[in-house]
């Protein structure tokens, strides 16, 4: 680990975590109050994704769309108006809206072609921006003086990595820089992160491997053709499977690579020093378990 102990993580003058787990169990809130602080650079992986990575494919979506209403067509062929996301650390809807969800198209439903197209897009900018992280870290020191560093990785982070492979090269890097930590969540918190879901789903990246295999099995379950499938419903499916997929995927981060803390303890961290005494506690937890 980073922090070999937890007086090393107490004394140090240059905090570094990465946090990661399922999205709504406190990672972005974590980071913002740490960012509210002013001795943290908070560093959001699905905002660099949106922005540096994903941010041409999402305005191309959004001009190709205007391009169906005449009088947007026409000011976009003479320059008269310009069109562009505002992704926001709290609001990635436009990154959302570009991953898109597949099936039939009178739902909003993508082709499937082009969904696992844009999930491969995901993939490949997710990857890349875990790996800016350690710039960053360099950077909001040099530029803005700020000794202590948080992570906020997105809930995906567990499909782009094997934890199980030491040479894994993105969690390599994140541990050679910072500690990582998991925000794990009980059952009542999986079954309340359904509920969210189920009445507000949105796309999200899923391994390819994965997503196929949940594509095929809905198509054959139901006797459906691809445009016939209602994105939303599909969605839902494979959100409950990737919970109990990438649970197993998180254990195995924080035990070969990091730490883990309770998502209820999270749920109570007030103030820096409450997240210091936290994480002290789960670097504790893990050199006791060797």
């Amino acid at each position: 680990m980073y922090y070999p102990t937890p007086e090393d993580w107490r004394q140090t003058d240059e905090k570094r975590i990465a946090l990661f787990g399922m999205s709504g169990l406190g990672k972005t809130h974590v980071s913002s109050l740490l960012r509210g602080s002013g001795r943290w650079f908070h560093y959001s992986v699905d905002y660099r994704i949106g922005t540096r990575y994903m941010g041409e494919h999402i305005a191309d979506n959004f001009k190709s769309e205007a391009m169906k209403i005449p009088l947007l067509r026409e000011l976009l062929l003479t320059d008269s108006v310009k069109i562009e996301s505002n992704i926001t650390f709290g609001n990635l809807a436009p990154l959302s809206a570009y991953l898109g969800k597949p099936g039939d198209p009178e739902k909003g439903g993508l082709p499937f072609d082009e969904y696992i197209h844009r999930q491969e897009q995901h993939r490949d900018a997710e990857i890349a921006a875990l790996l800016d992280t350690t710039a960053f870290i360099e950077r909001a020191r040099r530029l803005y003086g700020y000794p202590n560093f948080v992570c906020d990785t997105g809930g995906s982070i567990c499909e782009v990595v094997d934890p199980e492979d030491g040479d894994d090269a993105v969690l390599s890097r994140l541990s050679r820089s910072m500690l990582l930590v998991w925000i794990e969540g009980s059952q009542d918190h999986t079954e309340d992160l359904i509920r969210r879901f189920d009445r507000a789903p949105k796309p999200m990246y899923y391994r390819p491997e994965f997503l196929r295999e949940v594509w095929d099995a809905y198509l054959a379950e139901n006797g459906l053709r691809e445009e016939e499938v209602d994105p939303d419903a599909f969605v839902r499916l494979a959100y409950r499977r990737a919970l109990e997929d990438r649970t197993p995927r998180y254990a195995a981060m924080a035990r070969n690579w990091g730490v883990s803390v309770r998502a209820e303890d999270i749920a109570r961290v007030r103030t820096e020093d409450d997240l210091v005494t936290l994480v002290a506690r789960a670097i504790e937890a893990a050199s006791a378990r060797g």
